[in-house]
């Protein structure tokens, strides 16, 4: 099912079940595609969808560390809550095998043998990973891998 499409489903089962929180997070992520179409001027595919779902994970993920940091637990209960309603929509995140198959592959089809071509390596596996895979963690393994050939 196309994820907006998804999205629009379960809005409207959210809604009828008065679950507040799932309501709320919907609705922004809603408003988070619509505000990119129109940036964009068009329609959004399903892997910028996931985009967007990523970035807000992201941005949940950092406001649960500097609530913690600032002695606010109760409002990073929240963002735990709501960041897993987000994760419900994105795919499931890659084991370290996968990854690390995959980063092997960017790099032989890069053709990089040092850390100087980590951009080339980069340009060819984020799009395979986005959604599925943390940028740092990525970019951090193809360091450590280049720097061992």
């Amino acid at each position: 099912m196309e994820l907006k499409a998804r999205l629009a489903e379960d809005y409207r089962a959210a809604l009828r079940s008065g679950d507040k929180l799932k309501v709320s997070v919907i609705r922004l992520l809603t408003a988070l595609i619509k505000n990119r179409e129109v940036e964009k001027r068009g329609p959004l595919t399903d892997a910028e969808v996931m985009q967007a779902i990523s970035s807000s994970c992201k941005q949940r993920q950092d406001s649960i560390e500097q609530y913690r940091q600032g002695g606010r637990q109760d409002l990073a209960d929240k963002e735990t809550a709501e960041l897993h309603i987000l994760q419900s929509y994105m795919p499931q995140p890659f084991t370290a095998e996968e990854l690390e198959e995959l980063v092997r592959a960017a790099i032989q089809e890069a053709q990089a043998a040092s850390p100087k071509e980590m951009g080339k390596v980069m340009t060819l596996l984020m799009p395979k990973v986005t959604g599925r895979a943390d940028g740092k963690v990525v970019s951090a393994l193809v360091r450590e891998m280049l720097s061992k050939s």
